[in-house]
């Protein structure tokens, strides 16, 4: 059953999602806006969100001892993940009990959100964060990309994944703006922090910026981006976001008085928090 939702709003957009009867949706501790009486809230430490047992490695010996602590060492798992990659150890399920129930989720970011239909053909991986809410059908994981060179480019190397059926809700800063590599010659480079999310079957990955030439280091330096670009190559829908985290951390800051980026930006800006 496709999830019923609205999304409403401008700058600060939120989704209200209206439940069957039975229905449960999830989302990551921190995003739940409003609900009516007859949805009951439940709060689990790790778990498999939209999963249950599918992720526990199959079979039928799934009681006992053994599966207790099956279970346990998956939620272990799970929890130890979220944590390397400092998402939430927690999600909040919501089931509507004796009729038709209203939920209402937003993100932490002035921006857009927007729902995606998975058909169990493809997966969607987005950016840290970006989760909102998504269906009970709709499994939720953390998946590693980018090696070395995502770990140097400072953002993508952590993504969450979405498989399975259903709706997810999804969330950026500023204005979405969807693009297909194959539209444009089947690459693009886009700034680390700017990419949202992507469908499965597009390669990811981070690139440096030139080489350690003079031109190289004026991009790093004067350029504002760093040493890094990531690279997203392929045939699937690519969503970027307007408004970077650091460049509203860094406007932030002025408005502040305290500015500490200095004239030349790029790999000597200081990162907020």
């Amino acid at each position: 059953m496709t999830l019923q939702q609205e999304i409403v709003g401008n700058a600060m957009q939120m989704a209200v999602v209206n439940l069957s009867p039975g229905q449960t949706v999830y989302c990551e501790a921190g995003k739940f806006l409003f609900k009516t009486t007859n949805v009951t809230m439940e709060t689990r430490l790790g778990g498999s969100p939209g999963g249950g047992q599918q992720q526990s490695g199959g079979g039928s010996g799934g009681g006992g001892m053994g599966g207790m602590l099956r279970q346990a060492m998956g939620t272990a798992m799970q929890v130890g993940q979220r944590a390397l990659a400092g998402e939430s150890l927690a999600f909040q399920y919501f089931t509507s009990q004796g009729g038709e129930g209203t939920v209402g989720f937003a993100g932490v970011l002035p921006g857009e959100m927007r729902a995606l239909e998975l058909d169990g053909t493809r997966a969607w991986f987005a950016e840290k964060d970006a989760f909102v809410a998504a269906e009970s059908t709709v499994q939720f994981g953390i998946a590693f990309q980018g090696g070395r060179t995502g770990m140097s480019g400072g953002e993508g190397f952590v993504l969450e994944k979405f498989t399975g059926h259903g709706t997810v809700i999804i969330a950026g800063a500023g204005n979405f703006i969807d693009l297909n590599p194959a539209d444009f010659g089947g690459r693009i480079e886009v700034d680390t922090g700017c990419l949202v999310a992507f469908e499965e079957g597009v390669q990811y990955g981070v690139q440096r910026i030139g080489g350690l030439n003079r031109q190289g280091l004026m991009n790093a330096v004067f350029g504002g981006e760093g040493l890094s670009l990531a690279t997203l190559e392929g045939n699937g829908r690519v969503i970027l976001q307007s408004l970077t985290i650091e460049s509203l951390a860094n406007a932030l800051k002025k408005a502040q008085g305290g500015d500490k980026q200095g004239p030349t930006g790029g790999m000597f800006s200081t990162h907020a928090g």
